[in-house]
């Protein structure tokens, strides 16, 4: 089995192995780590263990044409979109972000370009409007599995498909930046963001009690509103949403009665409905705002660098 290198991880920043790496080690098996497959050697060095085939999820390098070579069937990646779209280290997130409303797995065989590989086999999925990154990648890692099963027993059978590369999008490696929320976009938008900056990087806005992640969040029409974006804005509407930190905790929390705070956007409004203060828990945006004795009136801003 090969693995990137461990990492620090965690705020001790202590230098921890991957969880396939734990993984195998509990099943005894051997691991390498090389830092990068395309260092001299690489190639000999796995040719070494007479692979079949190798499977590759989320490695994150991309390999050479050497080293996708040496098993007798070549390469094999399980990829978290239906390609060609959403190529590259991000697909979920991305999804989620530009308000797709579907999605799904691709196996391809591996080429030397960023998930440019003929394709085997693909499973759509539609996602859930309330859905956030790390729920749907939970879903998705359940139909990858099965996928690549099917793969496996028809890999000499399966018709190799070139991908429609004009179709192509890509879903870059997220960065902190793109979970900034700027009120001026619509509130459908930033809550796409919401969803898909969670659980990382989280989406964050400047309040005038600190920075504020927001992790779940709910759009609502507001026709005829003309408060400039960024406003805390009364509204009178029951909210009754569960709220969910994380993929985690406050389960069963509810926000509950009318004259909630929303926030006004460029169209609609964004009512957060679980945030997390800087250096404190996540909790229910009412608690927060109480906490932060902040009214309407008071305005929130995109983070700066």
């Amino acid at each position: 089995m090969i693995t990137q290198p461990d990492k620090p991880a965690g705020r001790g920043r202590a230098v921890t192995p991957s969880p396939v790496k734990r993984r195998a080690l509990l099943a005894a098996v051997p691991v390498l780590q090389p830092p990068r497959l395309r260092d001299a050697g690489w190639p000999e060095r796995l040719a070494e263990h007479r692979a079949d085939v190798a499977v590759v999820a989320a490695f994150g390098q991309i390999l050479p044409k050497a080293v996708l070579d040496v098993p007798a069937h070549g390469s094999i990646n399980v990829h978290a979109s239906v390609l060609p779209r959403y190529r590259g280290a991000a697909p979920i997130a991305w999804a989620i972000m530009r308000g797709e409303t579907e999605t799904g797995i691709t196996t391809f065989q591996m080429d030397p370009g960023m998930d440019t590989g003929d394709l085997l086999l693909t499973e759509a999925t539609p996602i859930g409007p309330e859905e956030t990154a790390g729920e749907l990648s939970a879903r998705l890692a359940e139909i990858g599995a099965r996928l690549l099963l099917r793969t496996l027993e028809g890999l000499d059978t399966l018709p190799r498909i070139p991908q429609d590369h004009a179709k192509a999008t890509l879903a870059p490696r997220l960065k902190k930046e793109d979970g900034w929320l700027r009120p001026a976009e619509t509130a459908r938008d930033l809550v796409n963001r919401v969803r898909g900056c969670n659980p990382w990087p989280g989406a964050a806005l400047i309040t005038p009690a600190g920075r504020l992640l927001i992790w779940r969040a709910t759009a609502v029409a507001a026709p005829g509103v003309t408060t400039l974006p960024g406003t805390l804005v009364p509204t009178p509407l029951p909210l009754s949403p569960e709220g969910r930190g994380q993929g985690e905790g406050l389960k069963g929390e509810r926000l509950k009665g009318e004259g909630a705070v929303a926030i006004a956007t460029g169209d609609g409004l964004l009512v957060p409905l679980e945030v997390q203060p800087e250096n404190r828990t996540a909790m229910p945006w009412a608690d927060f705002l109480r906490g932060a004795r902040l009214l309407a009136g008071a305005r929130v801003s995109e983070p700066v660098p």
